[in-house]
């Protein structure tokens, strides 16, 4: 989802006549956990800057189910990929992250200074694990090797083209679909993992996908400037969150659900609150624009024309 739309904002600067080369695989024509096979496309195309927006992701659910491939497979990505940039001597290189890489109980808002401060959700910790050895990839090969590794971590990403799988995905898709069919099927509730009560921040793709431009333009001095010292990884989120009961009701709202809210508390919470500390990244110069009563329309509405999804 993210890729795509830092792709689409990259064309828009070639139309608008930035000289860009801008290289690109699939999925199904490059797979990034062949350490072959990402070796020899870094050989053939030589890039001079990687963004490394590929991962195996889902919710909660997905994260408890398949653990091991979680762990093994965004590890696999992780390292050919940053390695085999290396090996054919790219200087700058962006990976996108998670903020899942903060401990269970991180003080509020997270600071990247929280980093390793403690234990993590046991509930996403493989994928966690996974996302925190991509970090310290880059800052090894920025301490050994001087080249300009750069990391930025998410907070909750949703918007058009997100993954809408009724036991994959991740929350707010999972109740966008829920809250549409009930509203399709005349359903009198809606049944919702956990109490309610934790504390969730969203980000639309859009800006993710601006404010990951927004730090690989960023001159290597002007970010070396704002971080300490071996440290590559900055937040990017909105600073505000919303309990889960709070945007179910958002939610049901948008869909025109009318019946009752049910919540399941024998299902996992997760972690209670995940707010991120973003004043680093605004102290730089860049802040979330999206609204997000306008960004659930526009996902919405985009989930709306997907036959596909609706059926």
């Amino acid at each position: 989802m993210v890729g795509g739309v830092i792709l689409r904002q990259l064309q828009a600067r070639q139309d608008a006549g930035e000289a860009l080369e801008l290289v690109t695989r699939t999925r199904a024509e490059l797979d990034l956990t062949d350490q072959a096979a990402v070796r020899e496309f870094m050989r053939a195309e030589a890039p001079d800057v990687v963004i490394l927006a590929a991962a195996k992701v889902g919710g909660i659910m997905a994260n408890n189910t398949y653990p091991a491939e979680f762990i093994y497979e965004n590890l696999m990505i992780e390292c050919n990929v940053i390695h085999q940039a290396h090996a054919a001597g790219v200087q700058r290189l962006l990976q996108l992250g998670s903020s899942c890489i903060y401990p269970r109980d991180a003080a509020q808002p997270m600071a990247e200074d929280a980093l390793l401060t403690g234990p993590l959700e046991p509930t996403n910790e493989p994928y966690a694990i996974a996302k925190i050895a991509g970090i310290k990839l880059c800052e090894s090969y920025n301490r050994q090797y001087g080249v300009d590794y750069r990391s930025v971590m998410p907070t909750n990403l949703y918007g058009p083209g997100d993954n809408f799988h009724p036991q994959n995905s991740h929350v707010l898709p999972a109740l966008i679909r829920r809250f549409h069919e009930a509203t399709r099927d005349g359903a009198k509730e809606v049944v919702i993992w956990g109490s309610g009560k934790p504390m969730r921040e969203f980000l639309h793709v859009d800006d993710m996908a601006e404010a990951s431009l927004f730090v690989l333009d960023l001159p290597r001095d002007a970010y070396a400037a704002q971080m300490h010292p071996m440290q590559s990884h900055i937040n990017v989120g909105t600073g505000r969150d919303i309990s889960i009961a709070a945007l179910a009701q958002m939610v049901a709202e948008l869909t025109g659900f009318k019946g009752r809210l049910v919540f399941d508390t024998s299902k996992p919470d997760g972690t209670m609150r995940k707010l991120m500390d973003v004043s680093r990244l605004a102290e730089m110069g860049w802040r979330a624009r999206i609204d997000l009563k306008d960004g659930l329309r526009e996902t919405y509405d985009w989930f709306l024309r997907q036959d596909h999804l609706r059926s």
